[in-house]
């Protein structure tokens, strides 16, 4: 019996596959911004390995200090992060290499040799950095599944949603569900936290939201008791802001919770405006106390409720994009649609950002009542 393979499942052509690396290598050489990619792996590799104190200790030496002590701290975290199998061979390559600049018989081999265990521990680290993306990308898979749909169907009102993480998974909570009879849940929230952690808080967070949300009228008495689960079950340094709202049928009265997030904002013809702070986060204290907000929003007006990703994004001279790069931009927009709105907030914020490196996840949720 012979089997095929479909063309989705084909093994690269190696040869081609290094053709089109050098090739793509050489443009990026000749007509790209090889410093500034340089630049930025650069800065990414030292915000891994090195810890703020060491950091800010380099920032304050000479530069020929820094860039030695900048390798040496490089080369010691890389050492101390690989297992100690790998260590010890690691070791014995670069002693194999050194060796073989004696210019004796045995050059070759030992360079050979001790070439031979570098690319054994590449194989290995490669090995478990996929095995690792993988499993993250799985995750961002459940991600993705979870996610309300862009564009929920709610009479009276143009809602529109946006979440987008900066790394595989994110740690960002952006959820609609209807609730029974005429009432829609909304909740944006934040995980104090990135990576898989975040993202698997969120994602209890989110099923504790769902499950407990028909049982309660009182959205006070709905955070409180999500707050109690959060504190009971969370990790001792874990807590995440919330804010959970519910928006009726055909009508503009907004009942809302905020939990340690930012304000939100409204938007009418006349002016923007930004709610009143909230109270404490989830899950600092198990009895805390979270207060139900009301709004009535006339007809062309909109909220918008939005994660830090959007007000702490940094551009490359480390400035941020903050409340009132926000605030401005959303007093330039006018009575467009709440994609329009919601499209041109993501394109600014990119703008701004440029090509420095996304560190936090952007939710955002515009809400317009028709």
């Amino acid at each position: 019996m012979t089997e095929t393979r479909s063309a989705s499942n084909r093994e690269p052509n190696i040869t081609k596959t290094l053709i089109a690396d050098f090739k793509e290598f050489f443009r990026n050489i000749f007509g790209g911004d090889v410093k500034g990619s340089v630049s930025r792996s650069f800065k990414e590799l030292r915000e891994f390995y090195l810890d703020e104190g060491r950091r800010e200790r380099l920032a304050s030496m000479g530069r020929v200090k820094r860039w030695f002590l900048t390798g040496f701290w490089l080369l010691k975290a890389m050492i101390l992060k690989l297992s100690p199998m790998r260590r010890v061979l690691l070791v014995i390559g670069i002693f194999l290499l050194l060796k073989a600049n004696n210019n004796t018989e045995d050059s070759t081999n030992y360079a050979v040799l001790g070439g031979l265990i570098l690319l054994l521990i590449l194989m290995f680290e490669l090995k478990d950095k996929l095995i690792a993306r993988s499993e993250l990308q799985a995750g961002h898979a459940v991600q993705e599944a979870l996610l309300p749909p862009k564009r929920p169907d709610v009479p009276g009102w143009d809602v529109w949603l946006y979440y987008h993480a900066a790394n595989e998974v994110g740690g960002d909570l952006l959820d609609f569900q209807k609730i029974n009879g005429n009432r829609y849940g909304m909740a944006l929230g934040d995980v104090a936290d990135k990576g898989l952690k975040a993202a698997l808080i969120m994602a209890k967070l989110q099923a504790t939201l769902r499950a407990l949300s028909p049982d309660y009228g009182s959205l006070t008495d709905l955070v409180a008791k999500i707050n109690q689960i959060s504190h009971r079950d969370g990790l001792p340094t874990s807590f995440a802001s919330l804010v959970y709202l519910e928006l009726p049928e055909k009508s503009g009265a907004v009942r809302f919770v905020n939990a340690g997030h930012m304000p939100p904002f409204v938007v009418t013809k006349d002016d923007v405006r930004e709610l009143a702070k909230g109270d404490p986060a989830l899950g600092l204290a198990p009895d805390t106390h979270y207060s139900e907000h009301s709004l009535e929003l006339k007809k062309g007006e909109l909220l918008v409720v939005y994660s830090d990703g959007v007000t702490e994004a940094r551009n490359q001279a480390n400035e941020l994009f903050g409340e009132d790069g926000l605030f401005e931009l959303l007093n330039r927009l006018g009575e467009i649609s709440s994609p329009e709105i919601g499209e041109r907030i993501v394109a600014e914020v990119a703008r701004f950002v440029g090509e420095a490196p996304r560190t936090d996840d952007l939710s955002l949720a515009i809400m317009r009542h028709v």
